[in-house]
């Protein structure tokens, strides 16, 4: 259990760091970058580019989170079976 607790807090530390993070992305389609581009002259449409693109990150984590989920129920059910 100690050695649980001890995975579990240092994935979730992992976790809370990258999601706090503060790292620019330009993570758009051709679509939105057009758009975000056209907006960003105006100061009041700046934050809409920066509000896109943490959406977009933020959609991106749930697989990620749900890949690593399963590796790790995974891992930690073949060592069960040694």
């Amino acid at each position: 259990m100690k050695r649980f607790s001890k995975v579990f807090l240092i994935t979730f530390s992992l976790f809370v760091l990258v999601t706090l993070a503060n790292v620019p992305a330009s993570a758009q389609c051709a679509l939105c970058r057009s758009s975000v581009e056209s907006n960003r002259a105006d100061n009041k449409l700046s934050r809409f580019g920066n509000g896109l693109n943490k959406g977009i990150l933020f959609l991106m984590t749930v697989p990620y989170v749900l890949v690593g989920t399963v590796g790790f129920l995974w891992y930690r059910n073949s060592r069960k079976k040694q």
